[in-house]
C-alpha cells in the first residue's frame, strides 16, 4: 500500500523541539496518537506527544529535542498507512485525475485538486469549477460519479 500525506510540519514551536503541524487528515486521535510512527522524505518520525493549537497540532518527535532541529524539518510532508476499515473513504489521490460525470453520464471534466472547506472539502474541476464532496455518489478507479444540484456546474 501507498503511504498517504496527512500533513505537513509548519514550522518550528518553542525551544523544545516542538513543530507546528497542518493536518489533512480527520484521524489526528490516530496519526498523531503517542508512540505513532509517521514517515517523511527524511525518514520515520515517532510521535511523543500531540497537542490541539489553533486547528493546528503541537507535535514533539523522537530525537528532535531543540529549535534549530525543530526548524530544519520546515514544510515536512508526514505520510501514513491507511487505515484498515476505511475502504468507502475518499482519498485525496485516488481522486485526483479521475474524470468526473453526473448521473446522465455528462462529463465535467478531471479532478485538478481537493480544496478543504470547513462545510465539505471540494473538488476543483478545470475552469475554477468547485463540488462539494457531499455530492459524490460513486467512485471508481479514474471515475468520479456526482449528482449536483440544479445551476451548480453551469
Amino acid at each position: 500500500m501507498t503511504a498517504l500525506e496527512i500533513g505537513r510540519i509548519v514550522k518550528a514551536h518553542g525551544i523544545r523541539g516542538e513543530v507546528i503541524v497542518d493536518l489533512v487528515t480527520n484521524r489526528p486521535d490516530l496519526r498523531l496518537a503517542p508512540g505513532s510512527v509517521l514517515s517523511s522524505d527524511r525518514g520515520e518520525l515517532e510521535v511523543l506527544t500531540s497537542t490541539p493549537h489553533q486547528n493546528r497540532w503541537i507535535v514533539a518527535f523522537r530525537g528532535v529535542e531543540d529549535r534549530n532541529t525543530a526548524e530544519s524539518y520546515r514544510d515536512t510532508v508526514l505520510r501514513a498507512e491507511p487505515v484498515d476499515g476505511d475502504d468507502d473513504t475518499l482519498w485525496v489521490h485516488e481522486l485526483i485525475g479521475s474524470e468526473v460525470f453526473d448521473l446522465e453520464g455528462r462529463s465535467y471534466g478531471a479532478v485538478e485538486a481537493v480544496e478543504a472547506n470547513p462545510a465539505s472539502d471540494l473538488l476543483v474541476l478545470s475552469g475554477d469549477r468547485l463540488v462539494p464532496l457531499v455530492f459524490v455518489k460513486t467512485r471508481l478507479p479514474g471515475r468520479v460519479v456526482i449528482d449536483p444540484p440544479a445551476g451548480l456546474l453551469d
